[in-house]
Formats: C-alpha cells, structure tokens, sequence
C-alpha cells in the first residue's frame, strides 16, 4: 500500500504514521494505542520532570512492546538581565491589569531544562527505539551514545539547511516541519530568523536534499493529506491535530472546545506564549501579545502562566495546526484507523 517502504523497514512497523510528540498532551495510553495499531507512538517529554519520564517509560513498557519515540528539546539555556525583565514586565502591564493577574514575582527561572547527561542516562538505562529532538540536536557524543544503544534518532528541520545539518550530524530521519504545525516550530539554525516555509514547498526540496528517509509534518490531518506527503517525497508523516482531543489524550481547559471549532485562519504563530514561535488558537490576548517584547524561551512562561490561566475559560489558549476542521473522531485507535484508511482510499 505505501508507495515508500524505507520508514516502515526502518521503525519495523505497518504504517508509516507517526504520533506528534505533544508535550504536555500525549499521554503513555495514547503513545500506546498508535505503537499497537501499527504506527509509531511518541510521548512529548520535552517539559516533564525525570521522575515523571521514569514512570512514564515503566508504564510504555507495560502497555506495549512496539517500537516508541521519545521526545525532547535541545534549546540553549535561558539568560535574562534585569533590565529585559522589567521591560516586559513594563510591557505586560496593561494585559495584568486587564485580566486581574498579579504580575510574577522576581527574575524568573526557567521551568524545565533542554536535554541535558541526566536524560541521557535515563534513556541508556531504558533505550527506546526512537529517540527525537526540536530545536536542533544535543551533542556529538549524546547522539553516538544513543545511536550505541540502538535507538534511531530523528530531530525536525524547518528548512533544507537545517535538514542537511541534521544529515551531517548522523540522524536516521529528518522531520520536515511545515509552516501550517501546530505547537513550537523547530527552527534552529536562525531562531531569530524563522523562513517560515509551507509544507509543500519545504518537502520536496528536503527530500532532494538528504539520503535519509523525511517525515513529513505540517497541516496533514487526514488520508488526502497522507498521500499528498507521499507524491512530495515523504517516507512517512507525523500528525498531532488530528489526534490531539482523543480519549486518551491530556486534555486541558476548552481545549477540545477550540481544537473542534478549529478553522483555517482560527491559528497564528506567535512568541507571546514561550518565547519561540508556535502556532496557537488565536485570541484576543495573543493578538494582542503580538506587540509585546517577549523574554527568552523558556522564561516567558514565567510572564504568562497566570494571563492564560484567567484566560483559559474564555479565550481557550491551545497549540494546534492549520488544519484541525479535518480531523477524525473517535480514540486514538480509531483515528488512527482512519487515517489509514483515508490514506488508502486516496493512494489508490
């Protein structure tokens, strides 16, 4: 059925659909339930604590015995003076008084590490089959070290010169992040400089430009859009919209709410909410937020966990794609099931 084999040879497994990494929204029984349906299930640990990874892992390991992707960030870690604090503290001000939000107190920590040796050595102690990354990769000696325990390793290129870096770097796949994504773009090379290229212009010339299977990711939430990937170069795809209220998933305040209103031009992408460009449900608050200086990521979360916290209820702040209206419903399975299908139907 799949015009290109290479990813499904690769992984060892049916479909070549890969479940996004959502931080903060995948959950072990959803990275499961895509593992056992055929496709590869990946768990967002980017932000969670080490314990938490830990008990996650012993919880995978129960629930399935197919290949898993674990997932994190290899941003640099965040400086701030004092001087940039108080201005977007300065900044802030009218959008604190608006809601009622005390602004936060002192110069901010940031809330989780890049990918750093403690990780390292829970996943040499417990290797997945995959191993992916955002924002880059770690170092050298962290890649061949994973490579080592047998884990393949995947990271996300927004251009083709981030997708030729990954290459050199020794990565078994390149993700192609589209534009159209939802959540946090991968951009590295130039973060300050995002090129801001559409899947279907950024797919194929990444799949011209390197030897190893592409991942095509970006706006693609049902079997049109599996195919299309497909006629463009891709070995495989990763999707979170279309999975991203299902049953299993961590579901947050009206998120699911926002996700099933989803319309093209219902997103935007903005550094308001981190301090990286990600595509969000676009609100009045993040438009607004547009205006604003923004701390480096991930400090910003320090600025805005209580604006979107007073926010939640009534403007439903949620990362999702372009392309939400197409999801299909059901649980994690289900959806699965149906891209497949959908997938079938439009490569035949």
């Amino acid at each position: 059925m799949w015009p290109d084999t290479r990813l499904c040879r690769l992984l060892g497994v049916e479909h070549p659909i890969i479940l996004a990494p959502m931080a903060g929204t995948t959950t072990p029984e959803m990275v499961a339930a895509v593992s056992n349906g055929g496709g590869l299930g990946s768990h967002g640990c980017a932000t969670m604590p080490l314990d938490r990874l830990e008990r996650d892992v012993e919880v995978l390991a129960r629930s399935t015995n197919r290949p898993v992707n674990l997932n994190f960030f290899c941003h640099s870690p965040p400086e701030i003076t004092r001087a940039q604090h108080e201005a977007v503290l300065e900044a802030l001000a009218p959008f604190y008084a608006a809601a009622g939000v005390t602004p936060p107190e002192g110069v901010p920590k940031a809330p989780y590490a890049p990918f750093g040796q403690a990780h390292l050595e829970a996943l040499l102690a417990h290797p997945p089959a995959v191993v992916s990354f955002h924002f880059g990769l770690p170092d050298g000696d962290a890649v061949k070290a994973l490579k080592k325990r047998g884990c393949l390793v995947f990271s996300s290129a927004t251009t083709v010169a981030e997708a030729r870096w990954l290459e050199a770097r020794g990565v078994d796949a390149v993700i192609a992040q589209g534009w159209e994504s939802g959540g946090h773009r991968g951009v590295f090379l130039e973060p300050e400089n995002d090129a801001q290229v559409g899947l279907f212009s950024l797919l194929p010339q990444v799949a011209d430009a390197v030897k190893v299977p592409v991942i095509a990711a970006g706006g693609i939430a049902d079997g049109r859009g599996i195919a299309a990937a497909f006629k463009l170069g891709a070995s495989g795809v990763q999707i979170g919209t279309a999975f991203i209220s299902a049953d299993e998933a961590a579901h947050k305040p009206l998120h699911d709410e926002a996700v099933a209103a989803g319309a093209d031009d219902s997103t935007r992408i903005s550094l308001a909410g981190s301090g990286r460009p990600a595509r969000a449900h676009r609100t009045p608050w993040l438009d607004a937020m547009t205006k604003v200086g923004t701390a480096p990521f991930p400090l910003m979360y320090h600025y805005t966990a209580g604006l979107q916290a007073a926010e939640a209820e009534k403007h439903r702040f949620s990362l999702y794609g372009q392309s939400a209206r197409l999801a299909p419903g059901g649980d994690t399975g289900a959806r699965l099931a149906a891209l497949v299908e959908g997938a079938r139907r439009a490569l035949a």
